[in-house]
């Protein structure tokens, strides 16, 4: 190494470096840091299920039970009941649950299980629908007159939904309207669940297009509106 060389290194090791100092607003910005609070899945799942059962059992209480349902076949009621809490959980699960070490919602599975439960119900209603003697047929000719059923299920879903939503809020940057659509599947199997035991018409049409497409169409909302209002700005 050359005398020069050695020369500008001492300069450049003799020279004091002193950083320059940060802008007051960027060092109060830095002291306002606070820690974040992590989320808790299990618990948030728990929360939206518990507050899907309140408002289920809320509007029973107001609108009481359907009359035929002590002449419906003893096993169809607790089965097809069952079915509606399975998919609520399930739906729920996998849209608040991330898979171990991830943190981010599998929208990808959320796509396959609305799809899913979506035709799932809607096929369970046309094939399946036992009747009573207090039951109501309305048929082809009056079917639009059952709207009001569509209606009290997705009204049953919004209060899952938007919870869901509320602690999903930042989690999702990309693919939110499959989350979205999923917490909207699973309030719509609250409302189904709901129409259950509520709603007296037997047809197999009002039963499988206006009770199973609750869960579609809470589904489609869902995706339609929550992402735009909550997700994407959070």
């Amino acid at each position: 190494m050359s005398e020069r060389t050695d020369g500008e290194l001492d300069e450049l090791l003799a020279f004091d470096l002193v950083p320059p100092r940060l802008d007051p607003r960027i060092e109060q910005e830095l002291a306002a840091i606070t820690p974040v609070t992590t989320r808790r899945p299990r618990r948030q799942l728990v929360l939206v299920l518990v507050s899907a059962a309140l408002v289920l059992s809320a509007l029973l209480a107001v609108l009481g039970l359907r009359k035929d349902l002590h002449q419906l076949p003893s096993g169809w009621v607790p089965v097809v009941a069952g079915f509606w809490v399975l998919g609520l959980v399930f739906a729920a699960w996998f849209a608040l649950v991330p898979r171990p070490g991830s943190v981010m919602p599998r929208w990808r599975l959320a796509s396959l299980i609305v799809a899913v439960t979506s035709c799932a119900y809607v096929l369970l209603g046309l094939l399946v629908h036992p009747s009573g003697p207090s039951s109501l047929i309305y048929g082809r000719e009056n079917f639009v007159a059952g709207h009001p059923c569509l209606e009290l299920g997705l009204v049953t879903a919004i209060v899952p939904v938007v919870l869901g939503i509320w602690f999903l809020r930042g989690t999702a940057p990309v693919r939110t309207r499959w989350i979205a659509a999923l917490l909207g599947a699973a309030g719509g199997c609250g409302g189904g669940l709901l129409l259950h035991f509520y709603c007296r018409i037997a047809d197999g049409l009002h039963i499988g297009l206006i009770h199973g497409g609750v869960v579609g169409s809470a589904a489609l909302i869902a995706a339609l509106v929550v992402p735009r209002a909550i997700v994407i700005r959070s």
